[in-house]
């Protein structure tokens, strides 16, 4: 799905939920409120979060072009990351008060539900340990740590939109093209890479979401 179309939808979706916990507030309600989970694939795209530095993006309106990508400037948390064909996206539109309110608890949870997709793969995903960066490391404690999985988050009372990118058979090279979430000393790699192989993404989602409904404690449903 095209970035613009999906953020289109997220703002909508998003808003849809903060109305309903307005409306609960001003009118002294209990409405439910709706949580949505988002899996999308999107075309070369480099999005820059309202703390990152445009300079870490390395190709000019013409490089954009020869490479068939697009840029946008979001709302999220973090620096500049990629997203395109063969990554997992996930865009969580979730009422914490139904869970939890703790956003750091909240992007551990993220964290979790990778680390252990990736562990179904024989792969050992981690935390980094350094503070400031997050996402899911392989290798993490050592010289040679790389980045499966990146984060970036929006909140507002406590409802959330944006989420992570996971690379399954992403093209790494696209990243050779900005500065990673703003971190020039660290590599960016993908489940294909690992594993010596395209990988079935359907069946990487499959087990994402599963892994996402156990620790949240939700149920999927359509």
């Amino acid at each position: 799905m095209d970035y613009q179309e999906a953020w289109d939808r997220q703002e909508r979706l998003f808003e849809q939920v903060v109305a309903t916990k307005t409306s609960n507030r001003l009118n002294g309600t209990s409405l439910p409120t709706e949580n949505f989970l988002v899996f999308t694939e999107h075309p070369h795209v480099y999005t820059l979060g309202k703390s990152g530095k445009v300079e870490n993006l390395l190709l000019d309106g013409q490089g954009l072009a020869d490479k068939h990508a697009t840029y946008y400037k979001i709302n999220r948390g973090g620096d500049i990351t990629y997203h395109g064909p063969g990554q997992i996206v996930g865009y969580p539109i979730l009422d914490l008060d139904n869970f939890f309110t703790d956003i750091h608890l909240y992007l551990r949870t993220l964290e979790e539900a990778v680390i252990r997709t990736l562990a179904d793969y024989g792969l050992v995903g981690e935390r980094y340990p350094e503070s400031g960066f997050t996402g899911v490391w392989l290798d993490a404690d050592k010289p040679t740590a790389r980045k499966i999985c990146a984060l970036g988050v929006r909140a507002s009372r406590w409802v959330t939109m944006h989420g992570f990118a996971f690379n399954v058979n992403t093209d790494l090279d696209y990243f050779g093209h900005i500065v990673p979430c703003g971190i020039d000393d660290k590599d960016v790699t993908s489940m294909a890479r690992e594993l010596g192989g395209i990988q079935d993404i359907n069946a990487v989602k499959a087990r994402l979401k599963g892994h996402l409904t156990a620790l949240f404690g939700f149920e999927l449903v359509g």
